[in-house]
């Protein structure tokens, strides 16, 4: 009897604890569901369920990411926003750091694309036009003025001299005005415009130099015009130089417009004269104006602006003949802006008067010595080349052994040179 009441005991008491640990381990079905459902409501409340329209605003985005979550965050576009830049409507949520910016109507920095790095050198088209180019100075004004007596001067044996005043862009220019002594032509003297080379604006005085070729000229029958172009002897403005600025061929073709107006000159004969630089000057007007019915180089600076650059090798020259780092600069200066001429040959060729040799004024005609020590035959030689290839009336003399003033050979080279103008300006 006591061993059945202890089984009986003992087996009530494991049943007792076998339903106690079981029911804590294995909730009920109904229990569980709850719980579940409880959870998702209060993370639905916590993460703030979008509306129908802010997910659709998401789906039709075209930068969603490719998991289709939103894409705001990447685009620089507030999250929520529509395609339009204005916010959709949303369940109230904790703000973010994304969620305070305002919306815009800028495009999706996303769709944009990264612009593409732009070259050093922008060597084609040239973005604004250059003063050099030559179109440029065709379409500038060059008005001239009257021409003012400032000094009468010692006459020659067979003509008068001044020194007389001019303006060009508003400056008072001087020049040394020649006038043959006579009765004048009916409709007035032949005119040389004389373009001397380059001369130390320090140093350099309307009277001095070349008064032996002027003089030459104006014994032949014509009224010669030195002027002393900007900057120089008593002439206002800034000397820049004659190859990187146009300051000196504006002055010519100044002086052109305004010896058209003089009373003593023949405003439909007038010609050129050019040494060295004022070579460079000549050429460059005769691309310019209409006006100069024939011209004369010596020695001149009349390659292109490539041979120039890469083909000019002077011999050094004494200091107060050095110009000043300003005026020396247009090679550097230029290719810094535009690029080489291999880079960039359209811009290089459009401030060549080499280029433009078809619209040449009148017939040309180039002396130059073989032993030229300041500027290369080459260029001359090259310019009669190209001056023949593009049918003009042109000549070509060089002097072996002589200088860059051709001085050995003066008297011959002189004689040339006005026979030109007596058959192309003084006959024309």
């Amino acid at each position: 009897m006591s061993r059945v009441l202890r089984a009986w005991t003992w087996l009530t008491v494991s049943a007792f604890l076998l339903t106690a640990c079981g029911g804590a381990q294995r909730p009920s079905p109904a229990a569980g569901s709850g719980v579940t459902s409880g959870l998702r409501a209060t993370a639905a409340v916590a993460l703030g369920a979008a509306t129908p329209s802010a997910t659709a605003a998401e789906s039709s985005s075209p930068s969603g990411a490719p998991d289709g979550s939103s894409s705001g965050a990447s685009d620089g576009t507030p999250s929520g926003s529509s395609s339009d830049g204005t916010l959709a409507a949303a369940s109230p949520q904790a703000p973010t750091a994304t969620s305070t910016a305002a919306p815009t109507d800028t495009p999706a920095l996303a769709n944009t694309p990264l612009p593409t790095p732009t070259p050093t050198l922008a060597v084609s088209p040239t973005p604004e036009p250059n003063p050099l180019q030559i179109p440029y100075e065709r379409a500038q004004s060059y008005p001239g003025s009257d021409v003012t007596i400032e000094q009468t001067l010692a006459p020659g044996a067979n003509y008068n001299q001044y020194i007389a005043s001019y303006r060009s862009e508003g400056l008072k220019i001087y020049a040394l005005l020649t006038v043959p002594k006579g009765p004048k032509p009916p409709t007035g003297w032949p005119v040389i415009v004389f373009n001397h080379g380059y001369i130390s604006p320090v140093i350099y005085r309307t009277t001095e130099r070349y008064v032996a070729y002027v003089a030459a000229i104006a014994n032949s029958g014509y009224i010669v015009f030195k002027s002393d172009y900007r900057g120089h002897g008593n002439s206002e403005g800034k000397a820049v130089g004659g190859y990187g600025s146009t300051a000196y061929t504006t002055d010519v073709l100044n002086a052109v417009a305004s010896l058209k107006k003089f009373p003593d000159a023949d405003p439909n004969r007038i010609g050129m004269w050019g040494h060295s630089m004022g070579g460079q000057l000549t050429l460059r007007a005769m691309v310019i104006s209409k006006d100069i019915k024939a011209g004369v180089i010596w020695g001149g600076v009349v390659g292109t602006y490539q041979d120039m650059i890469e083909n000019w090798h002077h011999a050094p020259l004494p200091p107060s003949e050095i110009p000043p780092l300003s005026q020396r600069r247009w090679r550097e200066d230029l290719i810094a802006k535009y690029g080489t001429p291999e880079q960039n040959p359209s811009f290089w060729a459009s401030i060549s008067p080499n280029a433009y040799l078809n619209d040449l004024s009148g017939p040309l005609q180039l002396d130059h010595s073989v032993t030229d020590e300041e500027v290369p035959v080459q260029f001359s030689q090259k310019l009669y080349e190209q001056l023949k290839a593009a049918g003009k009336t042109t000549e070509l003399y060089t002097y072996p052994g002589d200088n860059h003033n051709i001085s050995a050979n003066f008297n011959l080279a002189m004689q040339r040179s006005i026979a030109w103008f007596d058959k192309y300006v003084k006959g024309s």
